[in-house]
């Protein structure tokens, strides 16, 4: 395994502890640049991102590097050239190779497949349960049963985990089968590129020839027109021929803004599965195996105060456990009650009752089904505006408790009464569809993230 797999796999784990934005923010760019006898030096774009990962991270970055390098003591970091990082670029021996372990019989690796996302790891709760059934399913019979599988949910649910369990284990049995995974946006981007190139057949025929096509975040063929015409024939191609496909959404399909009918229909052939916030059981348990599989015991008490106080989002769920054992590490103790607040900070603790005003509520809703901010304040009634403005009045009286007639000022002068209309309409759509609950949950979710 070459140092570029090794990173690869250590950028995997540190995604799923990090929130996005951090993740996306310090660690594009780096890479490997070098090993020593019991240090690895990174390389990263600029000083000012060697010294956060040096202030923040080196830590986690070390925890992970160790798990997959032998006798890796310490992790340093510099800005060097991209020649010096290829200088050094060499083969290491890792304690995958090396050692027995949960992945020690999946010698096929798949681009972009996660080895530590599996069906052993996935901690299963009410709120996940039928997605996690049906996930297991497909992967003991790909191709016959729920074809294609759609699982959606909020950011962080564990969407992404179930997809590569499924490639995992579909791969363990049969190291002849071509899998490919890939996100929507690679998809997209991948197919205008061999388009402008003028080798629109070499593209069709990398993804019309696989035997399992998992496509993460499949929202984002909104509004690519060109992209969906490719996806439809390509998914037709696959289903014809008995093919596996599994698809991600954040959200169900027919809330997919400008998605083709046709699309809709095909994603509905399957199963359709949604994954909801854990609940409190679930958040505990979570904890609970992570630590145990970071063989650093941790006090109850303090994880059941840390799934209390995060209760979207799996990812920062993990990222404060992390913090915690840090702290541990650090300080050779187990952090007090008293401590936790301050290891964990102010923002992750309040969660929830981060303090929200009208503007950022409007924002959120106008980015979520792609109107702007004054389409929803206008006076325009056709169906993709009106939705989207009886969302916002709802929301707004839901969350930050506003009068009918200060959210009919919000939204452009409404009249009070069409305000009061907006939310008794919302609220009975939310008490009859699930589909319309799981999508305020999705706004929601983004509202109170950071």
């Amino acid at each position: 395994m070459n140092v570029e797999q090794i990173w690869s796999a250590c950028l995997g784990e540190l995604e799923v502890l990090l929130s996005r934005a951090n993740f996306n923010t310090w660690f594009k760019g780096t890479k490997i640049a070098g090993v020593g006898n019991d240090n690895i030096v990174i390389s990263t774009p600029n000083s000012f991102t060697k010294e956060w990962l040096e202030k923040k991270y080196q830590p986690q970055i070390c925890e992970v590097l160790s798990k997959r390098i032998p006798g890796i003591k310490s992790v340093s970091f510099a800005v060097l050239s991209q020649a010096q990082i290829l200088k050094n670029n060499v083969s290491i021996e890792t304690r995958e190779d090396i050692q027995e372990g949960d992945f020690a019989t999946n010698d096929k690796e798949i681009d972009g497949l996660n080895p530590k996302y599996t069906f052993n790891t996935f901690v299963i709760g009410e709120s996940n349960r039928l997605a996690h059934a049906a996930a297991t399913a497909v992967s003991k019979t790909p191709g016959t049963t729920y074809n294609p599988l759609f699982i959606y949910g909020g950011v962080g649910l564990g969407k992404t985990h179930l997809m590569h369990a499924i490639g995992n284990e579909i791969s363990k049995k049969d190291k002849k089968k071509n899998i490919v995974y890939t996100t929507c946006e690679k998809f997209t981007n991948e197919f205008i590129s061999l388009i402008r190139k003028g080798k629109g057949e070499k593209f069709k025929n990398s993804y019309r020839s696989v035997d399992v096509l998992m496509i993460d975040d499949i929202q984002f063929l909104a509004n690519k027109e060109s992209t969906q015409e490719e996806f439809f024939h390509t998914f037709n191609a696959l289903h014809s021929k008995n093919k596996q496909i599994v698809i991600t959404s954040d959200r169900p399909p027919k809330a997919i803004p400008s998605l083709e009918s046709r699309l809709v229909s095909r994603f509905e052939w399957g199963m359709i599965a949604d994954i909801n916030p854990p609940d409190y059981e679930t958040r505990l348990a979570i904890l609970q195996k992570k630590a145990l599989e970071k063989e650093r015991p941790v006090n109850n008490e303090i994880l059941g105060h840390i799934a209390k106080s995060i209760q979207n989002n799996i990812r920062e769920l993990e990222g404060a456990l992390n913090r915690v054992m840090a702290y541990a590490e650090l300080n050779n103790s187990e952090p007090k009650m008293e401590d936790i607040k301050q290891i964990l900070g102010e923002p992750i603790i309040n969660g929830r009752q981060r303090i929200l005003n009208p503007k950022d509520l409007l924002k959120k809703v106008s980015e979520h089904y792609e109107v702007s901010i004054e389409q929803l304040m206008g006076s325009r009634r056709n169906k993709e505006l009106v939705y989207p403005r009886q969302i916002s009045a709802y929301l707004l009286r839901e969350e930050l408790a506003m009068s009918f007639p200060r959210i009919g000022k919000e939204l452009g002068g409404k009249d009070h009464t069409t305000i009061i209309h907006a939310c008794n309409k919302i609220a009975k759509e939310i008490r009859s569809s699930d589909i319309i609950k799981h999508e305020i949950n999705i706004i929601k979710e983004k509202l109170y993230s950071l």
